[in-house]
């Protein structure tokens, strides 16, 4: 249990933080004089130790969410004048994301779990009434599928074009999932619902005229990679909304301005991702290779992404904020 002696003389420091990141906010860095500057880097690193503290009282949560929240502004302030150099977008995909995934990970998973609602109905709706993957899929598409053809057979011809719209496309769907979270996330989970029932329709829609195994060799090899990217960006949203619907002890413009910035950084990570899907989808997953093959690229595509996101778990407990 914290005293309540500890508790009022460490809320000074964080008052005095408060007001030079609003200070900063105002004038910019430029702003503070070189003591204050000093002031700044060193009542960060303290509030680093006692948000430590906190998060040790399972009574002094809501503090140590304000004190995160707090923290999250001095290190996008600190760390905001440093000039981008390679080496800084090497060390933040390599070092840095992994840790704002895992300090996220409840909004992807929430995504997650409203894309895979939508898959479920869309899988039981088709189970139960065929003729409502007419009005899904449309009469074209679920003939191609009735004649044990896959639709994806026109990109083999066109794979660089296709490998391009693939992932513009892409990029737009997870973008739009990201910025939906400013309608308190509504229009986020509209979408990966929406897009969650489509799977759902398209997967049963095989089943019934026995294209399971080719749509899921087309699906897997990219599928693992555009899959997380689009539950991250929908996570991403998510976190915008939780920013703006529950501020806590914040302002809500504050509140909203904190998650908006850890979300872009959590939305960066999915860029690659889907670059890389993008490439698979217009080159590999349409292509004659066996099925086999095109399962186990996807098996390592799986291991290296769950591996990566995993990674570095030491550096995370040595810096309890981000």
């Amino acid at each position: 249990m914290i005293s309540t002696r500890w508790l009022e003389r460490r809320k000074e420091h964080w008052d005095r933080l408060e007001r030079l990141l609003d200070q900063t906010r105002r004038h910019g860095i430029r702003g503070l004089s070189r003591s204050e500057l000093r002031e700044l880097s060193l009542l960060y690193r303290q509030s680093a130790a006692d948000l430590s503290v906190l998060r040790e009282d399972s009574a002094s949560q809501q503090l140590a969410h304000y004190l995160n929240q707090l923290l999250a502004r001095a290190h996008n302030t600190i760390y905001a004048g440093r000039k981008s150099s390679a080496g800084g977008i090497l060390r933040f995909y390599r070092d840095t994301y992994p840790q704002i995934f895992r300090q996220t990970f409840r909004f992807t998973a929430t995504a997650f779990v409203l894309f895979a609602a939508g898959a479920v109905l869309g899988t039981v709706l088709t189970a139960v009434r065929p003729e409502f993957m007419h009005r899904v899929l449309g009469p074209n598409m679920v003939e191609t599928i009735e004649q044990h053809k896959m639709w994806t057979e026109s990109i083999v011809s066109i794979k660089p074009v296709a490998s391009s719209g693939i992932m513009t496309n892409n990029l737009s769907v997870a973008f739009m999932a990201f910025a939906m979270g400013i309608t308190a996330g509504l229009g986020t989970a509209y979408m990966l619902i929406f897009n969650g029932l489509m799977l759902g329709v398209i997967a049963m829609a095989c089943w019934l005229s026995d294209m399971s195994l080719p749509l899921w060799s087309f699906v897997a090899p990219h599928g693992v990679l555009e899959l997380p990217a689009i539950f991250i960006a929908g996570g991403a949203g998510l976190m915008i909304a939780r920013g703006l619907l529950f501020p806590g002890v914040l302002k809500r413009r504050d509140s909203l301005a904190q998650s908006g910035a850890l979300a872009v950084r959590l939305l960066l990570g999915v860029i690659p991702m889907l670059v890389v899907a993008g490439v698979i989808e217009g080159f590999l997953s349409p292509s004659r290779l066996p099925v086999s093959t095109k399962f186990i690229f996807a098996g390592v595509m799986a291991a290296l992404l769950v591996s990566y996101l995993l990674s570095n778990f030491s550096h995370q407990r040595n810096n309890p904020s981000l």
